[in-house]
């Protein structure tokens, strides 16, 4: 377990996701917002759509909220999002890929450089970083939908490239470009994943010590605070006495 995994789970262990909901649930209604504006209003006919939804339902975000969300894409005075990435480095030479969605360019490219720049770390250009991550798809399921043989069995049927089982549940690595299909062939074997959607994956992590890694911590912290923001990967990696004690 590595880079954004590792965070999430430290997270996740602090307890943070109650903290930061309702946050969470404007950024799930801006992604829902942007898809069903960029295609049709309806999910059985919208990919980008129904995946955002099935991932607002995975973090229990009410369905009045969802609603809200898909009917403001037809209005008027909607705001037009754009899609941006940024690309940096951290503290101990991590890379760090953040991907926004802003009505604002000036203002978000402000912010991010301003929380690259007070955690020591720098802003680079577009591709500066992405190169040594895959673009790929990443499907969740829960523990209980069966144990790692019989996901692992699923998943290769499905035309899935890799499965990492743990005791928090299933997650399924596949090529971005079939993550739909693969996605719709799971559901037949294993019911409805947890969540779907198109991740930065490092091809080699870089080890930090725990000064480096609480720094790490606050930096991916400030990025994931900003309303802009949506998602934020890194390619480092923390020994699991490290993440214990980060995660006291």
């Amino acid at each position: 377990m590595a880079g954004h995994s590792q965070f999430k789970n430290i997270m996740h262990r602090k307890g943070r996701q109650d903290s930061v909901r309702s946050k969470m649930f404007s950024k799930l209604a801006r992604e829902i917002t942007v898809a069903a504006k960029t295609g049709l209003p309806d999910p059985t006919m919208n990919a980008r759509l129904r995946l955002a939804i099935q991932n607002a339902k995975a973090q229990s975000m009410p369905k009045d909220n969802i609603d809200r969300a898909i009917k403001k894409a037809a209005g008027a005075d909607t705001e037009n999002y754009d899609e941006v990435r940024y690309e940096g480095y951290g503290p101990g030479g991590t890379a760090i890929i953040v991907e926004a969605l802003t009505d604002n360019r000036n203002r978000t490219a402000s912010n991010v450089r301003s929380i690259f720049t007070k955690a020591g770390g720098a802003l680079g250009e577009t591709g500066s970083v992405s190169f040594s991550f895959d673009h790929v798809g990443e499907i969740t399921y829960k523990p209980e939908v069966g144990d790692a043989d019989k996901v692992m069995e699923a998943a290769i049927e499905a035309g899935a490239d890799d499965v990492e089982s743990d005791e928090e549940g299933h997650t399924i690595i596949c090529g971005f470009e079939a993550m739909n299909e693969v996605a719709k062939a799971l559901e037949a074997t294993l019911g409805e994943a947890e969540t779907v959607k198109a991740i930065w994956r490092a091809q080699n992590n870089v080890p930090v010590d725990e000064e480096k890694a609480q720094s790490l911590m606050k930096l991916i912290d400030s990025l994931e605070d900003d309303d802009d923001v949506q998602n934020v990967y890194s390619n480092f990696d923390v020994s699991e006495e490290i993440l214990a004690k980060l995660s006291a």
